[in-house]
């Protein structure tokens, strides 16, 4: 699958057609070119270093919205065994924007929440972009509640523009529903975590994202609203987008700096979307981490925990 180019990549596209273009003439020539392609090689490596180690928030939101990035069914075929998806809401429908269900991870039954994006226009029709109606979040509602009756950790992934604003989802309770899981995911008593995996969009990600513990990939971004509608409504006009990114502080090297957010998660030099295995066994290695801790404590230390982590968070005076 071909890597789409965000605009800050050119030159490192530039580098790798260079690159291609020299081995393609090695392999129709006599001509030892090994010494040419290693240099181009170092120089690439030096090239990508530079521009992701200095990404701005404005190229973060880019890299986090990239479409070939890993979603929420990669990550189940990558990471977890004996998935069975739960459908339905049990009251409308069921939400394709939302995918849940019981799997396995490192042989240990476990629940899994998420938001799927699609690939194409088919998909992402069906898949309403990730954003999900509030039948979704009562679905992942329900699957919560299995996970308590049955003693199994909670692994959600989340990646979405915001809850869908719709006439229909608006009428059928989105801000209920929103706050409903709000309120009982505070109260759950099992290991629960989050991985932000690209967006986190207000409350159409935190409506799943109540973990003891929060992990960020790398390049992903987590707010409380877009960049855009930031901009659209502090200055009138989504151009100001770039203003409204850095402001927001939606990075994950910021939320992990004001304690948002627990552990940032490395992605492969290029983003995510440029290496789907490193990328789901760093991914590994931190759930196996943070599972392993959360699974010493008790189901009511696990709920007193989490109660302390969101308390904790933010500043407020008292007058």
């Amino acid at each position: 699958m071909a890597v789409q180019p965000l605009e800050f990549e050119t030159p490192i596209f530039e580098l790798e057609k260079k690159i291609d273009e020299l081995k393609n003439m090695s392999s129709l020539s006599d001509q030892d070119m090994k010494h040419e392609l290693n240099s181009l090689e170092k120089k690439l490596e030096k090239v990508k270093s530079n521009i992701y180690k200095s990404l701005t928030a404005p190229q973060k939101v880019l890299v986090a919205r990239h479409p070939q990035r890993p979603y929420l069914l990669d990550y189940i075929k990558m990471l977890f065994t004996d998935f069975v998806e739960l459908h339905g809401d049990r009251n409308f429908r069921d939400d394709p924007a939302i995918i849940g269900g019981m799997a396995k991870f490192e042989g240990e039954p476990v629940v899994i929440v998420g938001h799927q994006k699609g690939r194409n226009t088919k998909e992402n029709i069906h898949r309403n972009f990730g954003m999900a109606h509030p039948e979704g979040y009562r679905k992942a509602l329900r699957i919560f509640e299995m996970a308590e009756k049955y003693n199994r950790p909670i692994i959600s992934f989340i990646d979405t523009p915001g809850a869908f604003p719709g006439i229909g989802a608006e009428e059928r309770g989105q801000a209920e529903a929103i706050a409903r899981n709000l309120k009982e995911m505070a109260g759950l008593t099992v290991p629960f975590i989050s991985v932000i995996s690209g967006e986190g969009g207000s409350g159409g990600a935190l409506g799943i994202a109540m973990g003891n513990r929060v992990l960020m990939l790398e390049h992903s971004i987590y707010a409380v609203i877009s960049p855009e509608g930031c901009a659209s409504i502090l200055w009138k006009d989504a151009s100001y987008s770039g203003k409204a990114a850095e402001a927001l502080k939606l990075t994950a090297q910021d939320l992990k700096k004001l304690n948002v957010i627990d552990e940032i998660i490395q992605e492969p030099l290029g983003g995510a979307h440029r290496d789907y295995i490193t990328t789901a066994e760093n991914v590994r290695q931190a759930l196996i981490k943070h599972l392993g801790e959360l699974k010493q404590l008790s189901p009511e230390r696990l709920f007193e925990y989490r109660c302390e982590k969101y308390m904790a968070m933010g500043v407020f005076a008292e007058q």
